[in-house]
């Protein structure tokens, strides 16, 4: 089975947008433009498509929760490549509203966080709540799911991002709003850095 791997060179050095063909470093005109993510860093293990996508969609939508245990190692290697993960203090998974847990039964965005944290030996915390029901990202092009997100998480422990770098974790990224949006509390309830992962990228364009 050919998973379709994100290169670890030639991406944006904030959002890890990768361009065919590049080498090294560039910041992309999205990370440097007024709609720039809050966050500091973003790295994501392999592209949304193909194989990984089915994999993704049967884990999020189909129960295989057997499969986080994979998604892990996939981020953290991503992340080993991308960030100092020595320099982390703690992880946090990106929250489903409670009504999306409740009919899910389990958030698939916490049982990866949960293994990364304890492979790297940083404690996990559900320090986000989210707020509201707002209409799910997929269903909603890039304007709108920037506007979606807005106002729609909230630091529920924020004693312990306070001064820290936090890795953020995240099952699929595609314009990196949610993300950006996590990165904004986290930042306003006075945390250092924030870094983000996530298992896939959707990647346009």
């Amino acid at each position: 089975m050919r998973l379709p791997f994100l290169p670890v060179d030639g991406c944006c050095s904030v959002c890890s947008r990768p361009v065919e063909g590049f080498k090294g470093e560039y910041l992309c005109d999205e990370c440097r433009g007024r709609n720039a993510p809050r966050f500091d860093r973003a790295v994501q293990a392999v592209r949304f498509e193909g194989e990984a996508r089915r994999l993704v969609l049967d884990y999020k939508f189909r129960d295989k929760m057997h499969l986080a245990a994979d998604f892990a190692e996939w981020v953290e290697a991503a992340a080993r490549a991308r960030l100092n993960l020595a320099a982390v203090d703690v992880v946090v998974p990106v929250p489903l509203t409670f009504f999306g847990r409740f009919m899910r039964g389990y958030n698939q965005t916490e049982l990866v966080a949960r293994r990364l944290s304890r492979s790297i030996s940083r404690r996990m915390a559900c320090a986000l709540r989210r707020r509201g029901s707002p209409e799910r990202q997929s269903t909603l092009g890039e304007k709108e799911r920037r506007v979606n997100v807005v106002g729609t998480f909230a630091v529920t422990r924020p004693e312990l991002v306070r001064g820290r770098t936090v890795l953020v974790v995240d099952d699929i990224m595609t314009t990196g709003a949610t993300l950006s949006e996590c990165a904004k509390e986290l930042k306003a309830a006075g945390a250092a850095r924030v870094w983000c992962a996530a298992v896939a990228r959707s990647v346009r364009g």
